[in-house]
């Protein structure tokens, strides 16, 4: 995806590879991790974004958007975490 589409504070799915992956710019760098709940397999694209955090919007479990980080139950499996580069206008992903 382009870079200049991925606004600061917000979120963006993508599937690359067969990885279903959940895009965040915080603090001016890309962050990318897997982009389902850990718990019950949710769309976290459908979440919403507290500050580093994405909320699950099944059971309201928050995961830490630079490193996978399950913060809270019911999940307690963190997330997958991806390299993420931003070169020009395009987001690179280590898959």
């Amino acid at each position: 995806m382009k870079a200049s589409e991925l606004e600061e504070g917000h979120i963006s799915t993508v599937d690359l590879n067969g990885n279903h992956l959940l895009l965040s710019r915080i603090g001016g760098e890309v962050y990318a991790v897997s982009g389902t709940c850990t718990h019950e397999e949710t769309d976290l694209g459908l979440g919403v974004v507290l500050e580093d955090r994405v909320v699950c919007p099944l059971h309201l479990s928050q995961f830490e958007l630079k490193t996978g980080v399950a913060v809270n139950p019911p999940a307690t499996v963190p997330l997958k975490s991806f390299k993420a580069k931003e070169i020009g206008d395009t987001i690179f992903i280590e898959v």
